[in-house]
């Protein structure tokens, strides 16, 4: 019970988190600090990925995502498939047990709707089934908060997205593209809008003040440049090595380019797993001008954009944090939310297919991004602003959709004193 002798509200979340992944987490802390601010008395959970993780980073307790410990690893051996068998069953009892001890479930933004990368249908987009599911049999409202999504070819894949998103009380989304994807997948989409990606709802970072770089009287400027371990598509599996050669190729030979221009690059990750293309490039490059960043957030990731003069990035929420940064930024764009995050912050025209990344064809569009870089500044300056006002306009609804209770006397005395005003849709 509150101090007001109101029952606490019991609030959930959901998802791939503390598994390695700083977007994913980055959407989370952004959601945290929503709860914190506008619910505080509520009492938060976690089944996630990482539940050690989130309970040591965030403090709320947090229970696995899966029974079976060897939910992402091959099972090649008859044990390990009659294992994995068994936790989709025990996984249905254990989701719904936990959905049923919440009032409110909230999926904190990332592509739990899309299937960009390799994905198997009886992974996330089951348990994300199982979720929605349950929230719907016992009475809990199941909330997709600025999540991602794009059009599933696999058959399975994309019946499990689409009834997750069916079964759910709210949705939003991180860009036209996922509000059109859902609806061309047979969703009605007619009450869900669009918002920035949750990310840009975190504070600023200020710029680190110390790199690894060699410090030199009018060096010039370092350069960001944000790693992945891509491999292509789920559609790509036969490609995969193939598609993963030619991108490291590509970016290791612009990142010499730089250095015999004399730029320091510091290199980005996004997800543990990148860590192999960044030993990779240092390796193949062997320059000290060339350093890896240790970031464990986006608040780290946004303070080494903060501090370059210019980013070059992959990954999804390195974008984000180089543009929330206020950074020049060009994309090595893996998949349409990347061009869709580019043009909607006003740099649609500096993108480069991360498939087929030509070292030549990057370098001078990276020139021309930095020719223009004070004008570019300025324009991600005003869309921030404006990214920052429709965040505010998402927790206001989010907060009427799932907490009725509390906004009915809030919006009964915003109309006493100043009557309604209709909501306009986000861009």
């Amino acid at each position: 019970m509150t101090s007001t002798g109101q029952p606490q509200v019991r609030i959930g979340v959901f998802g791939l988190l503390g598994s390695g992944n700083l977007g994913n987490d980055g959407s989370l802390e952004a959601v945290l600090g929503h709860l914190r601010t506008a619910h505080p008395g509520a009492v938060v959970d976690a089944l996630c990925g990482g539940p050690d993780v989130v309970t040591a980073r965030y403090g709320i307790p947090a229970t696995r995502l899966h029974w079976y410990r060897g939910e992402y690893r091959t099972a090649s051996r008859a044990g390990a498939v009659a294992g994995k068998g068994l936790g989709k069953l025990v996984d249905a009892f254990r989701t719904a047990a936990w959905v049923r001890r919440h009032d409110v479930v909230i999926v904190p933004g990332m592509g739990v709707l899309e299937a960009t990368l390799p994905l198997r249908p009886w992974g996330f987009p089951y348990a994300l089934f199982l979720l929605c599911a349950s929230g719907r049999l016992v009475g809990t409202r199941v909330a997709l908060v600025g999540v991602g999504a794009d059009t599933i070819r696999n058959r399975s894949t994309r019946a499990l997205v689409r009834w997750s998103a069916r079964l759910a009380a709210y949705r939003s989304y991180r860009d036209d593209l996922s509000r059109d994807a859902m609806r061309a997948m047979g969703v009605d989409t007619g009450r869900d809008r669009v918002y920035p990606d949750l990310a840009f709802a975190l504070p600023t970072a200020a710029a680190n003040a110390a790199s690894d770089a060699p410090d030199a009287p009018d060096a010039p400027g370092s350069v960001c440049v944000g790693v992945m371990a891509f491999h292509g598509s789920d559609a790509d599996r036969d490609r995969a090595e193939e598609i993963h050669r030619r991108y490291l190729d590509g970016v290791t030979a612009f990142v010499r380019a730089l250095v015999e221009e004399g730029r320091p690059v510091r290199l980005l990750t996004g997800d543990d797993v990148d860590g192999a293309v960044v030993t990779a490039i240092l390796d193949a490059v062997a320059s000290p001008l060339v350093t890896a960043a240790d970031a464990a957030s986006l608040a780290d990731l946004m303070r080494e954009t903060a501090a370059a003069d210019a980013v070059v990035a992959t990954r999804y929420h390195n974008l984000v944090c180089a543009l929330k940064s206020g950074t020049p930024t060009l994309a090595l764009s893996y998949a349409a939310k990347s061009d869709a995050l580019m043009d909607r912050m006003g740099l649609g025209a500096y993108c480069h297919p991360a498939r087929e990344v030509d070292a030549g064809r990057l370098l001078e569009q990276f020139r021309e991004l930095e020719k223009r870089a004070a004008g570019l500044r300025r324009t991600l300056a005003e869309r921030n602003r404006t990214a920052t006002a429709q965040l505010a306009d998402q927790w206001a609804e989010l907060t009427a959709a799932l907490f009725p209770t509390k906004t009915k006397t809030t919006s009964k005395s915003k109309t006493e004193h100043a009557g309604s005003r209709p909501r306009q849709e986000a861009p």
